[in-house]
């Protein structure tokens, strides 16, 4: 198992394998000074060559995570079984065009061997927070969004545990945009399952999105944040940071450089490596 985090500006990308699998997480794709879509589309595919992708997790529905380039491109070129995002709706900027999107590529694929199938989640909608059969080398662990605390598209993201079950498996929180106060009810029922070696930064590293208790269950070894070079937010946060220092071995951003970089995190002689990957058309993606 490892995990390709993307420099994708403001906004988020990640793909993990497991296996011959592979899940891919948000669909942030600009065209933006810093990094184009033609960039990310290359480099996400030498990631990806030998690996099957099973689905596609929207975290959120906001541009950032659900960019409808992105989105399409994914579901286009990697035709994955199914997409994934939570059972809230907001017309955001992006939410429209996504659903217009996913509709035409469940259509195109319905009479063939290979459907596309949507799952909207929610946490007091499932059966089982074990969200089975989506995946031969992973399982996912669903804890958020819960319809008490969606009081806000942010509040209202996918966290998600997503484990490897290959021989070098292991386990990365998905975090999406969610904020303190959400973090609060996910500890009260979730705090002792939370535990995972690598968790990504909530909400590009805001300070909104940390919460002690949160960072204190899941005791990770290695952050991951992805944000944009000089973005006007500010993040990551650098209380946040400092938080995530606390308690990690590594914190990694995407923002660090001053071109933007991608992270490759893997399983390395028990414990976990991260190493700096440029984006095609600076240097060669070698993932």
């Amino acid at each position: 198992m490892d995990i390709f985090t993307l420099y994708v500006g403001q906004g988020a990308l990640t793909a993990i394998r497991a296996g011959d699998e592979a899940i891919i997480v948000d669909a942030h794709m600009p065209n933006s000074e810093d990094v184009c879509q033609d960039q990310i589309e290359q480099s996400l595919a030498s990631y990806l060559s030998k690996s099957k992708v099973r689905g596609l997790i929207l975290t959120g529905l906001d541009k950032d995570h659900a960019c409808p380039a992105g989105v399409e491109s994914i579901l286009i070129e990697y035709e994955p079984d199914w997409v994934m995002y939570p059972t809230y709706y907001k017309d955001t900027d992006a939410a429209s065009d996504v659903f217009r999107i996913v509709a035409a590529q469940v259509k195109r694929r319905e009479k063939t061997s290979r459907p596309l199938t949507r799952e909207s989640v929610r946490v007091d909608n499932v059966e089982s927070r074990h969200l089975t059969g989506l995946a031969n080398y992973f399982t996912l662990e669903l804890f958020s969004p819960h319809m008490e605390d969606m009081d806000s598209s942010n509040n209202s993201s996918i966290v998600l545990k997503l484990t490897g079950i290959d021989q070098m498996g292991f386990s990365y929180l998905i975090t999406g945009d969610t904020e303190t106060e959400r973090w609060d009810g996910i500890n009260r029922y979730f705090g002792k399952y939370l535990s995972a070696p690598v968790m990504a930064g909530s909400h590009h590293g805001s300070r909104t999105g940390i919460n002690a208790k949160t960072l204190l269950h899941v005791s990770p070894h290695t952050v991951l944040i992805s944000a944009g070079v000089d973005n006007s937010y500010g993040h990551p946060d650098g209380v946040a940071v400092q938080a995530y220092r606390q308690v990690a071995t590594q914190v990694f951003c995407t923002n660090a450089d001053s071109n933007g970089i991608c992270f490759l995190t893997r399983r390395v002689n028990g414990g976990f490596e991260t190493r700096a990957v440029q984006h095609f058309g600076r240097r060669a993606a070698n993932v």
